[in-house]
């Protein structure tokens, strides 16, 4: 399947939820997969277990409170694997970039060890979501079809490493475009539900 980036929109105060009790990310971005989080519970129990004092076993963490989600929150897009053709039209570079510019690829926080894939997610506060979406709204489509150089993304190895061949309009820069208003939409409307978000690499 390769590496698809998804992005899901969650309040600040189940921010902080998840960056205290990391294995809650599975009930925002895996909600209908309850053995996933069972699973990562279970192994941060046993963290916990090993992590006792002079050897002894800590008691057990209690189970948290349910994580409730507003309307506002939940909602989910992916940008599929164009996240990081569209990183290197933002920011010119494979895996650098200044902030906000580079949120495909790094910076927020990430939610403690829990691997969601490719890594742990990272989170953005609603403040720092806003700083996104306004930066990429200064952004024209001809702009970034401007920036669109094939031979330099394959140098670079941008993933998924396809900007030379087939039809430019279809299977490299229109689609980087089309995955971008996608982006762009889903900034949109997180920002007028002032929320933030997750970022999940899978």
């Amino acid at each position: 399947m390769g590496m698809v980036l998804g992005l899901t929109s969650l309040s600040d105060t189940n921010i902080d939820r998840l960056l205290a009790d990391p294995p809650l990310v599975w009930k925002v971005i895996a909600p209908d997969a309850p053995d996933i989080y069972e699973q990562a519970r279970r192994d941060a129990v046993k963290s916990s277990f090993l992590s006792g004092l002079f050897g002894k076993k800590a008691a057990p963490p209690p189970e948290p409170p349910p994580l409730v989600l507003a309307d506002s929150e939940g909602i989910s897009t992916d940008v599929d694997k164009a996240w990081h053709g569209i990183h290197y039209l933002l920011t010119g570079s494979a895996d650098e970039g200044e902030s906000p510019w580079s949120f495909l690829v790094s910076g927020g926080r990430e939610v403690g060890d829990v691997d969601v894939g490719y890594g742990p997610a990272r989170v953005f506060t609603a403040k720092e979501t806003r700083s996104i979406h306004d930066a990429l709204a200064s952004i024209s489509e001809a702009e970034l079809r401007s920036r669109f150089k094939p031979d330099e993304m394959t140098a670079k190895e941008i993933y998924p490493e396809i900007w030379s061949r087939g039809d430019p309009d279809e299977e490299t820069i229109g689609y980087l475009v089309e995955s971008f208003r996608l982006l762009r939409g889903f900034l949109q409307q997180t920002v007028e539900a002032e929320v933030g978000m997750v970022i999940v690499l899978s």
